[in-house]
């Protein structure tokens, strides 16, 4: 979430933000831009021509700066959406991506409007039920058909309107480090989130500070204390409305996401279970790509331990 690039700023100083990208995305405060582009899936699969099945970077005439990774999108096939946290890029899910995609997936990896190479797509801080209908533009114009999709933090609420407005969309959900909790103050969060930063690998700070800085640190206020409104009006009742199967996964060493709200979690949406991952702590997708990759392919295999 956001709060790991408040967390690269707790603990580094880091100088100098690259100029952002022009992206735009349709939505409401987020302005069209006419401009003659092919489909953003045929731009996708274009960019792997020639046998590259390493990373893609695209900008869209819909306004996503989207990394893909693996084989291109195929309507038979199901896809693995990965939503980065507030105020970050799809950048820190990167170990996981390969991962998941050097056993055949096709993953896709968005930065959300208003956020990091995506910034210019919102004039301001977009909300969370606009972010999850950007998503779904998105997820449409690729022609992905229902996806596994994998959020941490307030990428989770995020994922969580998304199930909840079009669940069509969504064929299994794991949440990393949902956050952030209902009924705990941004004060709180706060601390939480500095109790978390030493338990982080040292290249996790210095990406999140750069995302962060990138994404701006007044956009980034903005946006945390629109995820905070969220999380105590809608987020609860997006979870409750979730019909997707469910992971809800704990780095143990999560100061953020408390292992109480996580179980809460899984018990709201209608088939969830939670999982911790040793040694890990809000940020597990990055710290332990090969543990969470092994959970997310025995996850969407049926297997259940």
């Amino acid at each position: 979430m956001g709060l790991i690039g408040l967390i690269g700023l707790t603990g580094l100083a880091v100088g100098g933000a690259r100029t952002p990208v022009r992206p735009v995305v349709t939505s409401s405060r987020i302005r069209p831009q006419h401009r003659r582009s092919p489909s953003l899936r045929a731009e996708l699969a274009g960019c792997c021509a020639g046998g590259d099945r390493g990373h893609v970077q695209h900008m869209s005439d819909i306004g996503f700066f989207a990394r893909r990774y693996g084989p291109p999108p195929h309507e038979d096939r199901p896809a693995t959406v990965l939503v980065h946290g507030l105020g970050l890029s799809g950048r820190y899910f990167v170990p996981l991506a390969r991962r998941l995609a050097a056993n055949g997936a096709t993953v896709v990896v968005p930065d959300l409007p208003g956020n990091a190479r995506s910034r210019a797509a919102a004039r301001r801080a977009p909300d969370v039920e606009q972010l999850a209908d950007a998503l779904a533009g998105l997820h449409r114009r690729l022609s992905l058909g229902p996806s596994l999709i994998v959020a941490n933090s307030v990428g989770c609420q995020v994922v969580a309107a998304l199930a909840a407005r079009h669940p069509h969309l969504v064929s299994r959900l794991v949440l990393v480090g949902p956050a952030l909790e209902p009924r705990v103050s941004g004060w709180r969060q706060f601390g939480r989130l500095v109790a978390d930063a030493p338990k982080e690998p040292l290249g996790l700070l210095w990406l999140a500070a750069f995302d962060y800085l990138v994404t701006g640190p007044l956009r980034c206020a903005a946006s945390f204390h629109r995820s905070l409104r969220d999380a105590g009006e809608s987020f609860e009742v997006n979870l409750s409305q979730v019909r997707a199967p469910t992971l809800v996964v704990r780095g143990a060493g999560d100061t953020i996401a408390s292992g109480t709200w996580t179980r809460r979690v899984a018990g709201l949406v209608a088939d969830g279970r939670a999982e911790d991952i040793p040694g890990a702590a809000h940020a597990a997708h990055y710290s332990a790509p090969d543990a969470m990759a092994t959970l997310i392919e025995k996850f969407t295999a049926g297997e259940t331990g």
